[in-house]
């Protein structure tokens, strides 16, 4: 009989930097729609805290794919978006599921360099938020945090029989504009109120801004990872 093979992920490309030396926490930060991992390197020190343990930000590349809201122009993306109505389905299921578990192939590597799951934020802006939030809910072993930007919850219909206790016993922050014409604050709401329903806690905040984030975001979002790395 021929041996089956199991088809392993590919390693996304990633930037990284780290606040000091030997990390003993990371920080892996996901883009949005269209963006790449420079997008939020610059965030770093705008955010970092001199009281904070050293970490290591890891920023990934979404792969090139067609998106079909966009007349399938090819960009980096974690899934396809087929609808613009947030009132349906509008991801991709099979896309959000790959890139999970290109995500928990970070993972694994940041514990082969010595950082468990538990000592590990995922971040994500828009598009990487959602992911950030579809792969946290899923985890046997939690992350110390979840930090979704400007998003939503994918595969909202499939979450409760999905999610495990201890991934929905993970703290999140969300964060969003009022004027976001990109994924409406009520997409957000909605998604914060679905998880809290399944016992998630989730700590909401909301800014006078657009698809974006602002000097304040930053503020809370550094006042809330204190809190983490203290309960740590």
């Amino acid at each position: 009989m021929p041996r089956s093979h199991v088809l392993m992920p590919t390693m996304l490309e990633t930037i990284e930097t780290t606040t000091g030396p030997n990390p003993k926490f990371s920080v892996i930060w996901l883009h949005g729609l269209g963006a790449d991992g420079h997008d939020f390197a610059p965030i770093v020190p705008e955010l970092v805290r001199k009281e904070w343990p050293a970490l290591r930000f890891v920023f990934p590349h979404a792969p090139v794919m067609p998106i079909t809201i966009n007349n399938g122009h090819a960009m980096r993306a974690w899934y396809d978006i087929v609808s613009l109505d947030f009132s349906k389905v509008r991801e991709d299921a099979a896309g959000v599921r790959r890139s999970i578990v290109e995500i928990e192939a970070l993972v694994a590597r940041e514990r082969d360099r010595g950082v468990p799951a538990g000592r590990i934020l995922l971040a994500g802006f828009s598009q990487g938020g959602a992911i950030a939030l579809a792969a946290g809910v899923r985890r046997e072993q939690p992350f110390l945090g979840l930090i979704a930007l400007s998003t939503y919850l994918p595969l909202m219909a499939e979450t409760a029989a999905e999610a495990t206790p201890k991934g929905l016993a993970t703290p999140v922050f969300m964060a969003h504009g009022s004027q976001d014409p990109v994924v409406p604050e009520a997409a957000g709401k909605r998604s914060a109120e679905h998880l809290r329903s399944l016992g998630m806690s989730i700590d909401w905040k909301r800014y006078p801004m657009p698809h974006s984030v602002c000097a304040q975001e930053i503020s809370d979002l550094g006042d809330w990872m204190t809190a983490r790395f203290a309960a740590a």
